[in-house]
């Protein structure tokens, strides 16, 4: 498996755009608003995400053990929640894009205006906490002193 590249989150972000701009394109009229704290969910995930890659990377500064099944799974997690961030990127992007222009001439728009923002926000900090603790589960190079002492020792 490899670490998640760029490529990968912006075809996931162009992905979430395009479907949910169409479906705001042809459906907004008959859909019903939108909470204004529904992005929050990403937000909480975001914060659980931060203190696993904080736990994992004392462990793994300390020297403490830290098994190899263990940091695949929070890899997987840190994958799986980069791709999820930068699909609801686009989605909630795709309602910041739509709603804008018309929020001046739609009240229904200007409502749901602020709970697009709040999603794309919070989708914004669970690809960065994502991919944090991704950066976390690498392994650490070996450091100078470390490799002089396997050197002249």
């Amino acid at each position: 498996m490899h670490f998640t590249r760029p490529r990968d989150l912006l075809v996931a972000g162009v992905i979430g755009f395009g479907l949910v701009f169409f479906l705001f394109e042809f459906a907004y009229t008959s859909m019903p608003s939108l909470p204004t704290l529904a992005g929050v969910t990403l937000l909480i995930l975001a914060v659980i995400e931060l203190v696993l890659a904080y736990i994992v990377r004392s462990r793994i500064r300390q020297g403490r053990v830290v098994h190899g099944i263990g940091i695949a799974r929070a890899v997987a997690l840190a994958k799986a929640s980069s791709l999820l961030g930068a699909l609801m990127f686009g989605a909630w992007l795709a309602g910041v894009v739509y709603l804008a222009p018309r929020s001046n001439e739609l009240t229904a728009a200007a409502d749901d205006l602020p709970s697009a923002i709040i999603g794309a926000g919070c989708a914004l900090v669970l690809i960065a906490a994502a991919l944090w603790l991704e950066h976390c589960c690498r392994a650490p190079e070996p450091r100078d002193h470390d490799r002089d002492r396997r050197v002249t020792g």
